[in-house]
Protein backbone atom coordinates (compact mmCIF):
# COMPACT_ATOMS: atom_id res chain seq x y z
CA UNK A 1 0.00 0.00 0.00
CA UNK A 2 1.45 3.59 -1.10
CA UNK A 3 0.40 6.69 -0.52
CA UNK A 4 0.64 10.35 -2.48
CA UNK A 5 -0.31 13.90 -1.61
CA UNK A 6 -0.47 16.35 -4.47
CA UNK A 7 -0.70 19.97 -3.93
CA UNK A 8 -2.92 21.47 -6.58
CA UNK A 9 -2.37 24.90 -7.92
CA UNK A 10 -6.43 25.98 -6.97
CA UNK A 11 -9.52 24.56 -5.38
CA UNK A 12 -12.37 27.04 -6.69
CA UNK A 13 -15.53 25.50 -5.20
CA UNK A 14 -17.20 22.59 -3.21
CA UNK A 15 -18.06 20.91 -6.18
CA UNK A 16 -14.77 20.34 -7.07
CA UNK A 17 -13.46 18.29 -4.42
CA UNK A 18 -16.66 15.77 -4.95
CA UNK A 19 -15.46 15.73 -8.62
CA UNK A 20 -12.11 14.67 -7.76
CA UNK A 21 -13.46 12.36 -5.06
CA UNK A 22 -15.63 10.77 -7.40
CA UNK A 23 -13.15 10.18 -10.16
CA UNK A 24 -10.47 8.58 -7.96
CA UNK A 25 -12.19 6.71 -6.02
CA UNK A 26 -13.53 4.78 -8.76
CA UNK A 27 -9.48 4.37 -9.89
CA UNK A 28 -8.65 0.95 -10.21
CA UNK A 29 -6.36 0.26 -6.70
CA UNK A 30 -7.55 3.53 -5.07
CA UNK A 31 -8.61 2.68 -1.94
CA UNK A 32 -9.33 6.12 -0.04
CA UNK A 33 -9.31 9.33 -1.06
CA UNK A 34 -9.33 12.68 0.54
CA UNK A 35 -9.79 16.46 -0.62
CA UNK A 36 -8.81 19.10 1.44
CA UNK A 37 -10.35 22.27 0.12
CA UNK A 38 -9.09 25.01 2.27
CA UNK A 39 -5.29 23.47 1.16
CA UNK A 40 -6.04 22.72 -2.12
CA UNK A 41 -4.56 19.06 -1.30
CA UNK A 42 -5.63 15.36 -2.39
CA UNK A 43 -4.64 12.71 -0.32
CA UNK A 44 -4.66 9.51 -1.72
CA UNK A 45 -4.17 5.63 -0.43
CA UNK A 46 -3.77 3.23 -3.01
CA UNK A 47 -2.33 -0.60 -4.32
CA UNK A 48 0.73 0.18 -5.94
CA UNK A 49 0.47 -3.16 -7.54
CA UNK A 50 -2.46 -1.62 -9.77
CA UNK A 51 -1.88 1.96 -10.44
CA UNK A 52 0.67 4.64 -9.29
CA UNK A 53 1.09 8.11 -8.18
CA UNK A 54 1.99 9.34 -12.07
CA UNK A 55 -1.75 7.54 -13.02
CA UNK A 56 -3.29 9.37 -10.69
CA UNK A 57 -1.73 13.19 -11.41
CA UNK A 58 -2.77 12.31 -14.89
CA UNK A 59 -6.31 11.43 -13.88
CA UNK A 60 -6.34 15.09 -11.75
CA UNK A 61 -5.25 16.51 -14.38
CA UNK A 62 -7.77 15.22 -17.15
CA UNK A 63 -10.01 16.74 -14.80
CA UNK A 64 -8.81 19.83 -15.56
CA UNK A 65 -6.64 20.87 -12.41
CA UNK A 66 -2.96 21.47 -12.11
CA UNK A 67 -0.95 19.82 -9.76
CA UNK A 68 2.15 21.46 -8.69
CA UNK A 69 4.00 19.08 -6.27
CA UNK A 70 3.26 15.32 -5.26
CA UNK A 71 4.73 13.57 -2.04
CA UNK A 72 5.14 9.82 -2.07
CA UNK A 73 5.27 7.57 0.94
Amino acid sequence: MAKVEFQLETLTCPSCVKKIEATLTKAKGVHSVKVLFNASKVKTQFDNTQTNAEKLKLTIENLGYSVVAAKVS
